[in-house]
């Protein structure tokens, strides 16, 4: 297996060795690897608002949430695996397989003729999302020196940026003017574009070099990670989280990391070398990632139930809404790009990052019925500003501080500790708020209201009215601002981990040697 039309570079090539594209090179692979990445993106988005006419069409209510699940827990799992694997075989040919399965996922998905076809579908989707992301973030490392790579930050802020806006008005645009199943078939003509130019563009060295798959290893992460997600969504959802199933699960995830981690430290060519973990740099930032993850997803998930719950705005409306941290993470990514690109310093952005995106979040708690939307326009801002000086930032740290061999599987493990972080956080703060709301609810209606009302019904909570509607509304912001205070912790954990993130040298496309330690990687150039 092997990518053809990219040259092969000998066994034994290092990073010293390793030769980056021109700029004009660049800017035209990012485009293949940008329309890649916004697939992903969009799916994250543009699902949501579609999922009540998907359930008038296909029916299945109680089953509805395993339609984000599905995909989140197949994608999650197996993201190391496509690092892994694109380090042996190339990024452009792993790429583009995983593009083919996402967008075959998604045919299969529009064709969907019962819920239990759709949640098969999506997961099979998320096996392709996997490697969107980790395949297309090790690719700008191959391609772009460290010090460089800040010129590029834009761009990759744009797509999440364009994802975040788009998503929600181009859903809900096609659930009402066209059909709910062609928020799939529209990854059809990206997915196809981005296979064409990366056929044509990307065109990077790959290194020969005998090679074991670690197939214990990928059954073992994939295991373990699915029980895990199944604890949080079976617990949370439907049995409690002390009841016997559920922590059976939480007992065989744990059992099964642990096995994990010993195959790993035995195999020739393990999925997540253990070694890694003794660079600071990269253990930092895998922990980093997942703390942000948890707090990140937990913050991008109910903004917009506040704004469609509680302002009664519709899911157009509420996408719109969210535009200022849209602009927030793409002005910071630009800006610090620049400053990292000039500097070469990179460590002051994720601490800055993390202080503003941690007091967005205290700012956040305040959220009440009659809050006016410019102040909360700005807590927002704030809220996208600390992820734009975050989220890139460290991939670049991440990617400067290994060896080139490991470069796809570095950045697949800290895409990994974000993805494990959202999912987590999301089943943890939905339970905080599930369980917030239920206690205000009780506390507040008395039983004869409390029968007749179903709090996550959006639309009859918008056609209520006189007292119940009020509390029930007063009962959304107090759960929603107790979700962002449960954030604020991890949040501050993310903060100290920041200030724990060492600062190495950034590599140019002129460094000529590279040297690493059990403890460090550090960089010496002849400028």
């Amino acid at each position: 297996m092997k990518s053809s039309g990219a040259p092969t570079v000998p066994p034994g090539t290092s990073d010293e060795e390793h030769s980056y594209l021109s700029h004009e090179q660049v800017l035209v692979v990012l485009v293949g690897l940008m329309t890649g990445m916004l697939l992903a993106a969009l799916d994250q988005s543009i699902v949501n608002v579609a999922l009540p006419q998907i359930v008038s069409d296909l029916g299945g209510l109680n089953h509805l949430s395993w339609v984000i699940t599905a995909y989140l827990l197949t994608s999650t799992a197996t993201t190391p695996l496509w690092g892994k694997i694109s380090d042996l075989y190339g990024r452009r040919l792993i790429f583009q397989i995983a593009i083919t399965i996402f967008i075959v996922g998604s045919a299969l998905c529009g064709l969907s003729q019962n819920l239990p076809e759709l949640i098969v579908f999506r997961a099979f989707q998320g096996i392709g999302g996997g490697g969107l992301f980790s395949i297309a973030f090790a690719t700008i490392g191959d391609i772009i020196p460290a010090r460089d790579r800040g010129r590029y930050q834009g761009y990759f802020g744009a797509v999440f940026g364009l994802s975040s806006v788009a998503g929600p008005l181009l859903g809900g645009w096609l659930t009402d003017a066209v059909n709910w199943r062609w928020i799939f078939y529209i990854n059809l003509p990206l997915g196809i574009a981005a296979l064409v130019i990366t056929s044509y563009a990307l065109k990077i060295p790959v290194v020969r070099r005998n090679h074991t798959i670690d197939y214990s290893g990928a059954m073992l992460i994939v295991a373990s990670v699915s029980a895990i997600l199944l604890y949080l969504n079976w617990a949370g959802e439907r049995y409690g989280w002390q009841s016997l199933g559920p922590l059976a699960l939480l007992t065989l995830s744990i059992i099964l990391a642990v096995i994990f981690i010993w195959v790993e430290s035995r195999s020739p060519e393990p999925i997540l070398p253990l070694r890694l973990f003794r660079n600071p740099v990269f253990s930092v930032g895998s922990a980093f990632s997942f703390v942000l993850g948890i707090a990140m997803f937990g913050a991008m998930v109910f903004m917009p139930l506040y704004f469609q719950a509680v302002k009664g705005m519709s899911p157009t409306r509420s996408g719109l809404a969210t535009v200022p941290a849209v602009l927030g993470i793409m002005s910071m990514s630009i800006i610090s790009g620049q400053l990292i690109s000039r500097t070469g310093r990179y460590r002051i952005f994720p601490i800055l990052g993390s202080i503003i995106f941690t007091c967005a979040l205290g700012l956040m708690t305040t959220v009440a019925t009659d809050t006016p939307y410019a102040l909360m326009a700005v807590y927002i801002f704030l809220l996208g500003a600390g992820l734009g000086l975050t989220m890139q930032t460290l991939t670049t740290a991440v990617q400067n501080s290994v060896e080139f061999r490991d470069m796809g599987v570095a950045t697949s493990a800290v895409s990994f500790g974000r993805s494990l972080g959202g999912a987590i956080g999301t089943a943890f703060l939905g339970a905080i708020f599930g369980t917030t709301l239920s206690r205000y609810l009780g506390n507040h209606l008395d039983s004869s209201q409390a029968l007749d009302l179903d709090p996550n019904d959006i639309d009859a909570i918008r056609l209520m009215s006189g007292q119940v509607r009020d509390i029930v509304l007063a009962g959304y912001s107090e759960a929603i601002g107790t979700v962002f205070l449960w954030g604020v912790p991890f949040g501050i954990i993310g903060i100290i981990l920041s200030f724990r993130l060492k600062e190495l040298r950034l590599r140019t496309g002129n460094d000529r040697k590279v040297v690493n330690s059990s403890s460090e990687a550090a960089v010496a150039a002849d400028d």
